[in-house]
């Protein structure tokens, strides 16, 4: 590689200036460059000139005759080296570590590597201009780029290829050499933060002896940083906060930035019960909070904190779906108006999948949110296990370069750098509308939690722990040394908020009762938490027939000025065909219900892989015109509509979309949140999503939510993982008041269903088993009465048959209905009635025990189902259904869901189907 090779991707607004000035006034410039530039004009004069900079950097780049190039010259391109070399490997000579020794790096700065010799210190370069000041000698060089990006605070960024955004950093990082520089208030404040974090911890530790409380000793700054953050953000326009974080610290967040009494806090501590009997709670460090606060400077702001789980990470992607449907609901014009922040733990932000699944998202129209602030509490130790052995890259933050996002290495000890940082990832947030990543490095004064010995395997590190003085010691002694506190200033501090905590701490004992106040109540007004008996009423989800007959028309009608291809056409225009003939299909009742809830007022959101189309081509909620590739949304012509319609392709995730769209049914209870799987049994990709927050977040956290999963099931011989969505394990989690559960076969009642959830006063997950062949099954179609008069039906009992002459009574739900109606009729087998339980959770008893009774002379029950026998409702039947004694009509029990052959499937499917109606084959 050539050795100027470098300048061919930096440096042309410096060889722009210098040229400008040399054309209109050679001898104004330094004659080395004179003489260069003479050289490139006189090998230029036969080319064209159009972009003489450009021409400037490749000739300078390229050119090998050292006649054209003087040995001035050749010193200032490699003093230009040597700025690029800062700029983009000056992060790895910080002094960023309170507690260890950096690993060491080559090549290193020095000059030396950079074709330049200690007799070159007191010359004088022009090449100074790049770094912004005047020509100065090198020495003064070298001391500006070593305190801009080697002392406290390291910066990567030269990655990043806007060369817009690279020189707003390089110039940001200009000003003061990249050094705090705070009033003597600022300080002040800084201090009172610091002390309030320190003296809470000391308080706790004293009070709660060997307590969990996941300690943010060693980390302390970042709460005069998050301080900081808040006050200036707000200044900047920002009105709302959505923040979330791991459990380390957690605690002394909730108290010293969100407000949280320390009174409830110590009630958590000393765990007493909840004062509600239907809630069972989580630790205390686990709890979100929502409150609503003036800065110092006055102006209301709203900030968040939102709960999550000990896996780690998950929160994440929850946060910058509340953040999404906070700037959809409130500024859809400004995005910036709410700032999602992220705090990480380094072995998690490093370990954790789903890290890269969030940042993935974060330019996609569907999930972006304007950039996220990403703070890292970096303990440099993961449970036991060392930085070294946590991750393959230099960085815990690695991560940050999918995105191109900038990353600022900050010690921890230096509270001032700290404040100084999270000041420069809020402009560049507010600037650019990206992400930014502050990577915190300080450690754990603990082990993992306040009763581990970290000793055990890091004996050498927590010998330096031991002796190290906390932050804000050390920052009292820097303000002490600089005159602007006495020795008694920080005692005094302490004093005072001790006192309060002790007060605040009598006041707690005297209480029964810990009281937990739901997370984001201001946005779930008029809702109300209700048990499994108010879930089985039922609601009205009627819509009148000249509604439906206005949406239809719109959704059946392409604009006649595009051209479209014929499939789609037929595919749109046979949605009229079908209402009009009363045979609706399950896209068209689809539609319909999406179509109706935005005429009265509720927002739709649809999210998952290839939900536009939908996965079996059935939705095409999004068709594109021919020649352009256009996308034409048919609902967001809906006259009349008053809410918003949005369908977002996702990512192929899993994980850390539905823990998106979670985050945005929190938020937005008004909203009909849905996320498609692929297929169902994929979801069990996001099964964290799943198990910690959709079956169990109003139980843990007092937090309701209507998200909505779409997971396509049934045994159509497509093979082990395209068959089955593991109706078992959702079915295993129900319990109480937690969850709907339902497969439906009717588009109709699938209609009612999402209705449904909208119309209630009360929001609660849903999980729908939705159908892949059914969807084009001529036997599954709706009518408009159907559709408009009707109401959800839990069960559907079997109008076809003479109930007097039945006596084997089968229980189904899903697709499996219509096969066995199909053998029942090629078998002529009167005698049996087939009831759908189209709702399995909550289930619906005195509905089924009504519909018992209606056959007197039944003798055989069945419960039937297309999967194994130790998947699908079997189990759950099990132990809910005990009106009647039963048998299992089923395949045997398989360790995969399905079998790879088609042959081998239909034949254990048939076989299935034959246990219906021949109690004898029962095994």
């Amino acid at each position: 590689m050539d050795r100027f090779s470098f300048l061919n991707a930096a440096h042309t607004e410096f060889f722009a200036q210098l040229y400008d000035q040399y054309t209109q006034n050679p001898d104004s410039v330094e004659p080395s460059w004179r003489s260069f530039f003479q050289g490139f004009d006189f090998g230029m004069t036969t080319y064209n000139d159009e972009a003489p900079v450009q021409q400037i950097v490749e000739f300078a780049a390229n050119n090998t005759d050292c006649s054209l190039v003087s040995e001035k010259l050749q010193k200032e391109f490699n003093v230009l080296k040597l700025i690029d070399g800062y700029r983009s490997r000056g992060h790895l000579f910080t002094k960023t570590n309170p507690v260890r020794d950096r690993r060491t790096s080559s090549p290193t700065l020095d000059i030396e590597n950079f074709g330049l010799t200690s007799a070159d210190l007191s010359t004088v370069f022009d090449a100074a201009k790049v770094i912004g000041v005047p020509p100065c000698s090198l020495q003064d060089i070298v001391k500006r780029l070593q305190a801009i990006y080697c002392q406290h605070i390291g910066v990567e960024y030269m990655y990043i290829r806007n060369p817009n955004v690279v020189k707003w950093i390089q110039d940001k990082l200009g000003v003061n050499d990249n050094q705090p520089n705070f009033s003597t208030d600022e300080k002040k404040v800084i201090l009172n933060k610091l002390n309030q974090a320190v003296s809470f911890e000391n308080f706790l530790h004293t009070k709660y002896v060997g307590q969990k409380r996941f300690s943010l000793e060693g980390g302390e700054s970042i709460i005069p940083a998050l301080d900081a953050l808040i006050e200036k953000a707000a200044e900047k326009g920002v009105e709302q906060f959505v923040m979330g974080m791991a459990h380390r610290g957690r605690l002394n967040v909730l108290a010293n930035i969100f407000g949280k009494s320390t009174q409830d806090i110590f009630g958590e501590f000393d765990g007493k019960d909840y004062d509600q009997e239907y809630f069972d709670g989580d630790v205390k460090y686990h709890l979100g909070l929502t409150a609503d606060k003036k800065t110092r400077t006055g102006k209301n702001i709203n900030i968040n904190l939102a709960p999550n789980p000990s896996h780690l990470e998950t929160v994440g992607a929850v946060i910058e779906g509340i953040t999404r449907a906070k700037q959809d609901k409130y500024y859809a014009d400004d995005f910036s108006k709410v700032l999602p922040i992220a705090v990480h733990g380094d072995a998690a932000i490093a370990g954790q999948g789903i890290l890269y699944e969030i940042i993935q998202m974060a330019q996609l129209d569907g999930y972006k949110t304007g950039g996220t602030i990403h703070i890292v509490i970096n303990n440099q130790v993961g449970f036991t296990t060392n930085y070294l052995d946590a991750r393959s890259s230099t960085y815990c933050t690695d991560v940050a370069k999918v995105t191109l996002s900038p990353v600022l290495h900050v010690n921890a000890d230096d509270a001032e750098a700290v404040v100084h940082a999270v000041s420069f990832a809020l402009d560049y947030r507010m600037e650019f509308g990206r992400d930014v990543f502050i990577d915190l490095l300080g450690y754990r004064k603990y082990g993992h939690n306040e009763g581990d010995e970290p000793r055990f395997t890091q004996p050498v590190l927590y010998k330096i722990i031991a002796k190290h003085e906390n932050p804000r010691d050390i920052y009292a002694q820097k303000l002490l040394s600089e005159g602007i506190i006495d020795a008694t200033y920080v005692n005094g501090l302490e004093k005072e908020y001790k006192s309060t905590m002790e007060v605040n701490l009598e006041a707690s004992r005297k209480k029964d009762l810990t009281i937990i106040t739901p997370f984001m109540q201001n946005e779930w007004k008029g809702f109300e938490q209700v048990t499994d008996v108010v879930m089985l009423n039922k609601f009205d989800t009627s819509f009148a027939k000249a509604g439906l007959d206005s949406i239809i028309k719109t959704i059946s009608t392409l604009p006649s000025d595009k051209k479209f291809i014929n499939k789609i056409t037929k595919i749109v225009t046979d949605r009229k065909t079908g209402y009009d003939n009363n045979t609706i299909d399950w896209g068209t009742a689809e539609a319909l219900a999406y179509g109706s809830l935005l005429t009265e007022g509720f927002d739709v959101r649809i999210s998952g892989q290839d939900v536009e189309r939908g996965t079996f081509s059935h939705r095409h909620a999004v068709v594109k015109v021919e020649d352009s590739e256009e996308e034409v949304i048919l609902l967001n012509a809906i006259e009349n509509k008053k809410g918003k319609f949005g369908v977002f392709n996702s990512l192929l995730s899993e994980y850390g979309v539905l823990g998106f769209d979670y985050g945005y049914a929190l938020a937005n209870p008004n909203a009909l949140t849905i996320w498609e799987a692929q297929f169902g049994d994929f979801s069990n990709g996001a099964q964290i999503m799943i198990d910690q927050y959709i079956s169990c977040g109003e139980d843990k956290w007092n937090n309701q939510n209507g998200i909505v999963l779409l997971l396509p099931h049934g045994y159509e011989g497509q093979g082990a993982e395209h068959s089955s969505a593991r109706m078992e394990r959702y079915l295993q989690l129900c319990a109480r008041q937690n969850m709907y559960v339902a497969d439906c076969t009717t588009p109709a009642n699938f209609f009612h269903l999402l209705r449904r959830q909208m119309k209630t006063t009360f929001r609660k997950p849903l999980v729908v088993f939705s159908p892949k062949s059914l969807l084009r099954d001529p036997r599954c179609v709706s009518t408009v009465e159907d559709l408009a008069s009707g109401s959800f039906q839990e069960t559907m009992d079997d109008t076809t048959v003479n109930k007097k002459e039945v006596k084997t009574l089968v229980f189904v739900t899903g697709k499996f209905y219509y096969d066995i109606v199909a053998e029942r009729e090629n078998n002529g087998r009167n005698d049996v009635a087939v009831v759908r339980i189209e709702q399995l959770f909550p289930f619906p008893v005195e509905q089924i025990k009504a519909i018992i009774a209606q056959y007197p002379n039944a003798d055989d029950y069945v419960w039937a189902q297309e999967e194994p026998k130790n998947m699908g409702a079997y189990s759950f039947m099990l132990m809910n259904f005990d009106l009647v004694k039963w048998r299992l009509a089923s395949l045997k029990a398989y360790a995969a869901p399905a079998s790879g052959s088609y042959t081998r499937a239909k034949r254990r499917h048939a076989d299935a189907i034959r246990m219906v109606f021949d109690k004898n084959l029962f095994r």
